[in-house]
């Protein structure tokens, strides 16, 4: 299995999408109700405009995706980005995840962010204990902010220095 990263690009909005919706379905790590158009798609690209966004390959199959996104549009912030990834189901305990944070780190860091921020479900506790392992602190926990598929649960907020 060669895992590669290519840029994100629209070339590959129905396979970011179909992973994206797949975790909308199937868990509370992603946070809409319904699945979202293959449209939605066009505001990753909005969002990740001057930042790290790559869709993940495994051989020549989408495996994945990942970016760093600004966390608050004001200057003063330029420091501080916040992650996101999703692993297509299958592909998960391979280490592609441990891959992408590795490339986002090496991205960032050449942009002069010095602080990545992840917004996880307090009931994804893989996606909590990757963070952790990896060197991320927990700096924030907003309780009860959330309901989907009449679950109540808290978005916890991590923290790695770089």
């Amino acid at each position: 299995m060669k895992t590669s990263f290519k840029p994100m690009s629209y070339d590959h909005c129905e396979g970011v999408m179909n992973i994206y919706n797949f975790y909308i379905e199937n868990s509370l790590a992603a946070y809409p109700e319904k699945i979202m158009p293959h449209e939605y798609f066009e505001k990753f690209m909005e969002h990740t405009k001057g930042y790290p966004a790559y869709t993940i390959f495994s051989d020549d199959e989408i495996a994945g995706f990942c970016f760093l996104k600004a966390y608050n549009p004001h200057s003063t912030f330029k420091e501080t980005a916040e992650i996101t990834y999703f692993i297509k189901e299958g592909f998960t305990g391979k280490g592609i995840g441990k891959l992408a944070l590795e490339k986002l780190e090496e991205e960032a860091k050449k942009r002069g962010i010095r602080y990545i921020l992840a917004s996880i479900s307090s009931e994804n506790a893989q996606s909590l204990s990757f963070h952790k392992k990896h060197g991320f602190t927990q700096c924030g926990r907003f309780g009860k902010i959330i309901t989907k598929g009449g679950v109540q649960f808290d978005i916890i907020w991590m923290q790695k220095n770089l």
